[in-house]
């Protein structure tokens, strides 16, 4: 199993309609062949010293795929596509990191 983090900056002023193409996108990518989880999140404020100020432009894409294929087919899928082609002026940055875990069944060998 590997882990995604993505991060998505928003252009200003496009947040609303980047976040609507967003959850229409989920259920396809959700029903995609090695996906364990996949969801956007948005950073909130908390009372936490630790934290870092929340980052209104942002959203995070935390992923679970079976194996990297599957993360690579998803990253072909055309659903994938039509949304970039569809939010392609909403879209400032992307960040993508992927992950192993580091104790257990699939730990970094």
């Amino acid at each position: 199993m590997i882990h995604v983090i993505a991060e998505l900056r928003m252009a200003p002023g496009a947040r609303e309609p980047f976040l609507a193409a967003f959850r229409r996108l989920e259920p396809l990518v959700r029903a995609e062949e090695g996906c364990l989880e996949y969801g956007g999140v948005l950073e909130v404020q908390t009372s936490l010293a630790a934290q870092s100020a929340p980052r209104e432009d942002v959203l995070l894409v935390i992923e679970k795929w079976t194996n990297e294929a599957a993360l690579a087919a998803h990253l072909a899928a055309p659903h994938m596509a039509e949304f970039a082609a569809q939010t392609s002026g909403q879209v400032t940055g992307r960040v993508l990191r992927v992950a192993r875990d580091v104790s257990g069944p699939h730990a970094v060998r």
